[in-house]
């Protein structure tokens, strides 16, 4: 025993300096702060685990108390219903046989008085014995001397209720219970059983309930026997001495209202005042089972009172310990809180001043170096012991410029350094050195005193070769833009002042801000004086300048009549090296290029001239056969007048009626010339709105001739609601004519039969994702179609498949259309893998989304076919 005793006792002490090494080492690692943290959290958790030991012992002895008590009030109870239930039993035993006596016949109503005075005088808790007849008509009772008035008067109450309800009985044998007594002797009969009735008050105003014994014989009902119990002398006799001393014992109803109690009578028939006490217990009132509840309370002591009082009494010390304890922790944290926010700040600015890239130096008033962070040792090379505490001369400066260095110093502790600073010549620890610029400032203390003087240096040698390369690249900018052909100028937009202007810029324009704002299309730009001597509003003027910075370049051409010149310019928005808002511009000088571009557009517009000439002489018989018929009407017209007016035998009407016809004849013979005439005059471009009826009516009306001598019939299909077209309508008529021209060509050369010999000309808008919305010109033959290889070269100039062509007409028909900004393009038409014929179409572009076309104009274009209108020309 004692060597395992000895076993335990090293088991136990190995585990306890373990565990103390572990907790200390734990401990160890805590930081300073933490330990404070916890050290002062430690007797605070104490105080709140000691309050908390209090508060449970407390509720442990409060809940054994109750559980106890509750115990006890459970236990007296059981023993006073055990008590009641037996003297009921007793009493229901021995009325049952008075009931067999007198069923027997045995007894009559004199005998029933004695057994009654006999019964009663045993039993104070009886207040009355009746016998009932089978009509619950009393036969014979009797009521103890203390009780018989109230009996007198109880029977009286019932022999009325009686006599008024006789005849009721006569017609129901079973009458509804008017009382818990009527109740009771009702369900005796029907049952056959004893039965208790609920509480009620009798004449006396005292608490009763009855026990109806049934007379039964042979299944036949004779009558009830009647015993009345006074609940208040049920309570007083039954209940034991001991048990109503400990608790108080109360009789109650279903209704929980106190029938009876062994304490004072006033809360008899008041709600009992314990109902929602926790000691308290209830058991029914056996075997009376008539929602009589026996309730047993129990008194409170004076234990309580004293237990509460400690406890209270601790839990304000505790309460007052811990609230000392958290004013001491907030002090703790408080210092603890301003402890680390000046190591943050000092350790901020440590490492502000050791991130530093710009070297700092601090001297006292004699010169003589007392501090330099990293920055300046990577600067130099040497180390904080080569620097820190040396008098000049430093070990940094170079060997040859002691002297000026010396000089220098002697400024820098007199206070006469420049605020722009020194630009000095450094040696690091290799000998090699630097170029740096230093700026001194007075050092000083918390208290306003100058201690020393603090001193920053920064390395410019980088610095210094940029602005030689920024030098040197500016000088070869300005020889580039002084050579160039081109006037590059910029002007403040501020000020109106012109910045930069090169020498082709000085060449046309002079040294002055005009030529920039002609070049600007001629506006008077922002600074400069405005027209109007009391207008000086900048036209730019709340305008961000980020916007006009980032906006792209401005291309116009601009012609300046000085000059007789005309000139590309590109001009954008910049900043200036100062910081100021500026224009640029670049013009370049295109008047050649303009004149060339004029003679071309000339030549295109005699070759656009001669093409209708060529076509009108092609259509020269045509035309003359159309010319024929209105002359040959007029000269019969005039013949027949002639003779008919010598002869006599016309009339006014007939007269007025011939010169109609002529003048008529006359009229459409002069619209033929007026439209050739237009048709073929040589005009310069001259874009208007046009509608596409009116070009489809025009040219198909020059068509006509054409097509009636080649015997081709056209149709054609114009929507409605089409927008207006921004054009040069003989241009496009001349596009629509020989389109259609070369359709009715291709037929009639072919020898198509006569069901091909047809020409559809649609017009229909159209939307497609290259050219937005678009008005398509669209002519379709039933000829034998084109071949690949000539579809191929369809549009090249001079080129033809006919034997007598120039080769011109389709090639301006693509010029005329690409200078509307439109597309043209050809197709064969295929059926049953066979050549149909073959369809043209060009397009026109309309700008259709400022316009605001009814709702009927949107759904034309949705549904073009739906709308459209068809001619037919023969």
């Amino acid at each position: 025993m004692a060597t395992h005793y000895d076993a335990s006792g090293t088991y136990g002490s190995a585990t306890t300096t373990l565990g103390q090494r572990l907790l200390g080492r734990w401990w160890r690692r805590q930081s300073p702060a933490r330990q404070d943290r916890y050290a002062t959290l430690a007797p605070l958790v104490s105080v709140l685990l000691f309050l908390a030991a209090i508060i449970a012992a407390f509720w442990y002895l409060r809940n054994e108390e109750i559980e106890r008590e509750t115990e006890s009030v459970k236990r007296d109870t059981e023993i006073a219903q055990q008590q009641i239930r037996l003297r009921l039993i007793e009493n229901q035993e021995q009325l049952m046989r008075l009931a067999r006596l007198v069923l027997s016949r045995e007894m009559d109503a004199d005998e029933f008085q004695r057994q009654a005075i006999g019964f009663t005088s045993e039993r104070p808790e009886v207040s009355l014995m009746a016998w009932l007849t089978p009509k619950r008509q009393p036969r014979a009772s009797y009521a103890p001397p203390l009780y018989r008035a109230e009996v007198a008067a109880a029977s009286a109450r019932a022999e009325v209720a009686e006599t008024a309800s006789a005849p009721a009985q006569r017609r129901a044998p079973v009458q509804a219970p008017q009382s818990d007594a009527d109740w009771a002797f009702i369900a005796s009969r029907d049952m056959r059983q004893p039965v208790y009735s609920r509480a009620f008050r009798d004449a006396g105003g005292l608490q009763v309930f009855q026990l109806h014994l049934p007379l039964v014989d042979r299944e036949q009902f004779n009558g009830t026997l009647v015993v009345e119990y006074s609940v208040e002398a049920l309570l007083r006799h039954f209940v034991p001495p001991d048990v109503s001393h400990r608790h108080r014992v109360e009789l109650m109803d279903e209704r929980e209202r106190v029938l009876a109690s062994t304490v004072t009578q006033p809360l008899v028939g008041m709600r009992t005042a314990s109902s929602s006490s926790t000691l308290r217990h209830d058991v029914p009132l056996a075997p009376a089972a008539n929602g009589l509840v026996l309730r047993g309370n129990g008194y409170r002591t004076s234990a309580g009172l004293v237990g509460n009082t400690l406890f209270w009494m601790v839990v304000a010390l505790s309460v007052l310990t811990v609230w000392m304890l958290l004013g001491a922790w907030r002090h703790m944290r408080r210092r603890g809180q301003i402890q680390s926010a000046l190591m943050q700040e000092t350790n901020f600015r440590r490492a502000m001043e050791n991130s530093m890239l710009t070297g700092m130096r601090a001297m006292d008033r004699e010169g003589r170096i007392t501090y330099v962070n990293p920055a300046f040792l990577a600067m130099t090379g040497f180390a904080e012991t080569d620097i820190v505490g040396r008098a000049p001369p430093f070990p940094y400066w170079p060997a040859d410029r002691i002297a000026e260095n010396t000089r220098l110093l002697q400024q820098e502790l007199q206070g006469r350094s420049p605020a722009g600073g020194i630009e000095v010549k450094v040696m690091r620890k290799d000998a090699s050195l630097f170029d740096a610029r230093m700026y001194v400032s007075p050092l000083v203390d918390g208290h306003g005193h100058q201690t020393g003087w603090m001193t920053s240096m920064t390395n410019i040698t980088e610095a210094k070769r940029i602005r030689d390369q920024l030098s040197a690249s500016h000088e070869r900018f300005t020889t580039v833009l002084e050579g160039l052909d081109a006037a590059v100028s910029v002007l403040s937009v501020q000020q109106g002042e012109l910045l930069f202007a090169n020498r082709s810029y000085r060449l046309w324009f002079g040294a002055e801000a005009r030529g920039h704002a002609l070049l600007a299309s001629g506006r008077v730009l922002p600074g400069q004086a405005p027209t109007d001597e009391h207008d000086s509003v900048d036209s730019l003027g709340g305008l961000p300048t980020h916007h006009l910075t980032d906006g792209g370049t401005d291309t116009r051409e601009v012609y300046a009549p000085a000059l007789d010149k005309w000139f590309d310019v590109r001009s954008r928005y910049l900043q200036w090296t100062d910081g100021r808002l500026a224009q640029m511009i670049i013009a370049t000088d295109v008047t050649e290029r303009r004149r060339v571009e004029e003679q071309a557009s000339l030549q295109a517009e005699r070759a656009q001239n001669s093409s209708r000439l060529i076509t009108m002489g092609e259509m020269a018989s045509s035309v003359a056969h159309e010319l024929n018929q209105p002359l040959t009407a007029i000269t019969n017209y005039c013949n027949g007048m002639v003779s008919r007016v010598k002869g006599g035998n016309i009339n006014d009407a007939d007269l007025v009626a011939a010169l109609e016809k002529t003048a008529r004849q006359a009229e459409r013979a002069g619209q033929i010339i007026h439209r050739i005439r237009n048709f073929v005059k040589k005009s310069g471009p001259q874009r208007q709105p046009a509608q596409a009826r009116e070009l489809v009516d025009d040219a198909l009306e020059l068509a006509s001739i054409e097509l009636k001598r080649r015997n081709v019939q056209i149709h054609s299909y114009v929507a409605h609601h089409l927008p207006d077209l921004l054009v040069d309508p003989i241009l496009i008529e001349q596009v629509i004519l020989n389109l259609v021209k070369n359709a009715a060509e291709a037929i009639d050369n072919a020898q198509m039969p006569a069901q091909r010999r047809h020409i559809e000309l649609r017009v229909a808008p159209r939307h497609t994702a290259e050219e937005g919305g678009v008005v398509e010109f669209a002519v379709t033959d039933m000829g034998p179609g084109l071949p690949e290889e000539v579809i191929a070269r369809l549009y090249e100039a001079f080129f033809s498949t006919k034997a007598d062509g120039m080769g011109i007409g389709l090639s301006l028909c693509r010029s005329i259309v690409e200078s509307h900004q439109g597309r043209i393009k050809a197709q064969n038409l295929y059926n049953a893998g066979a050549v149909a014929g073959c369809r043209f179409a060009f397009t026109l572009p309309v700008d259709t989304s400022g316009r605001q076309e009814p709702a009927a104009a949107s759904r034309n274009i949705s549904d073009p076919s739906a709308t459209a209108t068809s001619s037919t020309t023969p």
